[in-house]
Formats: C-alpha cells, structure tokens, sequence
C-alpha cells in the first residue's frame, strides 16, 4: 500500500510534523539540556533559543539483518600475531571521541547530533514542570502594544475619517485656481463694458453686444465649477505606533545563609525568572537589581548571586535597608516602578523579623508597585512568615506563598497577577 502525502501547504515548514514529532521522541534529553542551559544563563536572556545536542546512539535507527548462525572459521591472511584458541582484548579508546581517546560526557562530541530549539520551543519547556497553563505559556511571550496616531492626511478612506475643515479648504483652493482666468477676464470685459456705457455706446453696438456674450459666457462657466469634488476630500491617516512603556526596576533579593542550598537557590532563580518574563510583557525596557543577605547585605551581579559560596547567619533586615536606599538613589522621582521578588527559606532572629515588618509597612512597601516573598522550605513557617503575614493587612500589593517544589512556583503568580476586582 502507497500513502501520499500533499505538503504543498505547508509553505517553507514542511518538515513542521517531523518536528514535533522529534521533540515528543527525545523529550527527555531535551528537558535535561534545557535544566542545564537554564543554570548557565542569566535572568535578562533566558528568552533566547538554545542549542541541543543528542548523543548518536539515543538517535540512532533500529536494523535488521540475517545472522550467520551456528560455528564459523574464518581464514585471515597475513596473521602473524595471533595463534588458534588465543583470546584477544577489547581495544582501548571511548566510542563518539572519534580519534580513539576517551570522550567527555559533559562536553559535546564529533557523533552528537545538534539541533536548534526556538524561542517559544525554550520556553515551553522551560515551563513544562512548573505547570503552567499553555494559554499562559502562550501570553507568556506576547509583543508590544501599540496605538493609534494621527500622520496627516490620505485621498482615500472611509466615510468616517473625511476631515470636514481640510476638504473644504482644499475645495476652495480648487475653485480658486480653475476659475481665477475666468474671473479676470469677467473683470475686465465688465469695466469695458461699463466704459462704453459711459461713453454713450448705444446697446445695440456690435461691441457692447459681444461684450454682453462674453460675460454670460464665462458666468456659466463659473457655475460650472463644482462646489465640492471627490478630488477634493480628505481623510484623517492614522498608523501604529509602539505603546510607550513606563520604565520599570526589579529587585531580587535572596537569603544566601547556610540553610540555602543550589537546589532552593535553583528554584529561586526559577521563580526569578518567571517574575522578569510576567514584567516584560508590560514594560520595553527593566532593570534588574540583585540584592543578596546573610548577616549583612550586598548589591552583586548575577553571577555571584547564583553562585557566590559565601554564607553566614542570616539577618533580612540588612537586605531591606539597602534595598530602600538604592531606590532613593537611583530609582526615586516617579520614573520607575519598582517591583521586588524576595526569596528566602525563612530562618531569621526573632527581633530582626519584627524589624521587617516595621520596614516594609511603614518605608518600603509605599515606594513599590508590588512586593511578593516566596518561603523556599518543606517544613512549617519560620518566623519571618509569621511577621510578614501582617503587612497585606496594611498594603494590598504584597503577596506571599510557600514553595516546596518547582511545580508549586505558579501559584504564587496566580495570586500575583490575577486581575483585582474593581
């Protein structure tokens, strides 16, 4: 039996199906190339594609062929080594290197075979095991708005858009300009005639007859001229234009104290992360501050946010008063919105908790757009939670939830971006 299958469809993506059906197939070795390229990236460009490769033997096709069967002897010529019943070693060297050495697992090899992912295929999986909603996953990577701006004038358009005042005035010139010869010589056949008259030229006078004629005529060709012509109208034109966006500051602030392993600073840069792409959608341009605490605060690059392996004991209220110092300096007047994303597994003195509190209500929380704390831990809530459970009485721009796994980061934007009622 014969199947054909039409493409011509399909444009330029005609090997759309074949995709798809790729990346259902190595799901699992795309997954743990993206977990990996996730870690080595920064916050600002996760959006990008990414490069993945497959080792050769996870691609390669099943074959079937005859077996020989039974007890072979095989003459080979030219043996001047091995002997009857001799056993011989396997050959040293690591398959895939290709030149006989050992090959590295972690980098990739001449055998891999790599492909390209595309943005929105990144970010799918990206999302995959955070259990996003594909209409989320979908709006997750929506453009720029844009709106209506008036750029002159078209001659052609709808009944709607006709601009009154300017055809009119376009009309007029019109009339102008066709009828200003006729005009002038009416003028001046009129002051002739009105001479002879004068002068006692009887009305019979071949003159003042054809002077009477000429300006009929040119009176009828005067009324001739349409007082509006198609020619003549106008429309408003209005294009597209980028919606202007409102500058906005990230803070990222994270507990960096002992009790914070990589797999809670993982999920963190995860939640980090998910905050920075809601952000984008609304803004063109974000900065983004890390801000990272044990005993004492600190502004770092991302790098040594991540993987900084300097801890200690764990005072937050160091953190926060940085915090409020950098958007007087640098983010204050109004310029900026400002929105912070605080990480921490909650462990902190019970005085410097209360502290918190005091600061968040009192300074900090006035100065943000929204303020959400994600407690990173699989046990009860410690005491920062206890405290901070009190500042959404006073301020309803704070959000705060409990993270155990990854699959448990949604929720916190859930709550964060649902639409509040009017």
């Amino acid at each position: 039996m014969t199947y054909l299958i039409d493409r011509r469809l399909q444009g330029k993506n005609k090997s759309a199906v074949n995709r798809e059906r790729f990346l259902r197939r190595y799901k699992s070795q795309i997954k743990d190339a993206v977990g990996r390229a996730i870690k080595g990236r920064s916050i600002t460009d996760v959006e990008n594609g990414e490069k993945v490769s497959i080792p050769v033997k996870d691609v390669s096709e099943p074959s079937f062929g005859h077996a020989h069967g039974g007890v072979w002897e095989v003459v080979n010529p030219g043996n001047q080594e091995y002997l009857k019943g001799d056993q011989i070693n396997r050959p040293k060297g690591g398959a895939g290197s290709g030149r006989g050495k050992a090959g590295n697992s972690d980098q990739m090899t001449e055998d891999d075979f790599i492909f390209e992912l595309s943005r929105e295929e990144f970010m799918n999986y990206f999302f995959e095991d955070l259990e996003l909603p594909h209409m989320v996953k979908t709006q997750l990577t929506a453009s720029t708005d844009f709106k209506n701006q008036r750029a002159g004038y078209n001659m052609s358009g709808t009944p709607s858009n006709i601009h009154v005042l300017r055809s009119l005035r376009g009309a007029l010139g019109r009339r102008i300009a066709v009828g200003g010869g006729s005009r002038k010589r009416v003028a001046e056949a009129e002051r002739e005639l009105e001479q002879l008259l004068l002068d006692g030229a009887p009305l019979q006078d071949p003159r003042v007859v054809e002077l009477k004629k000429l300006i009929h005529h040119l009176h009828t060709r005067l009324l001739a001229i349409p007082f509006i012509d198609p020619f003549d109208l106008r429309y408003t034109n209005r294009i597209k234009v980028p919606k202007p966006m409102t500058q906005a500051v990230m803070f990222c602030i994270m507990d960096v104290s002992g009790s914070m392993d990589e797999t809670r600073k993982d999920t963190a840069k995860r939640f980090f992360i998910l905050l920075y792409l809601f952000l984008k959608r609304v803004y063109d341009k974000i900065e983004v501050v890390f801000i990272r605490h044990h005993t004492a605060a600190a502004e770092v690059d991302e790098e040594e946010f991540f993987h900084s392996r300097e801890s200690g004991g764990t005072v937050v209220s160091s953190a926060l008063h940085l915090l409020d110092k950098i958007i007087d300096e640098r983010y204050g007047g109004g310029s900026y919105n400002a929105y912070v994303a605080q990480a921490s597994d909650g462990d902190n003195w019970d005085n410097d908790s209360v502290l918190c509190r005091q600061l968040l209500v009192n300074t900090i929380m006035p100065k943000v757009q929204y303020y959400t704390y994600v407690e990173i831990t699989d046990g009860p809530p410690q005491n920062l939670w206890e405290q901070y459970s009190h500042v959404p009485d006073h301020h309803q721009h704070f959000a705060m939830q409990k993270i155990v796994t990854p699959a448990d980061i949604y929720p916190v934007f859930r709550e964060l971006f649902k639409k509040q009622p009017k």
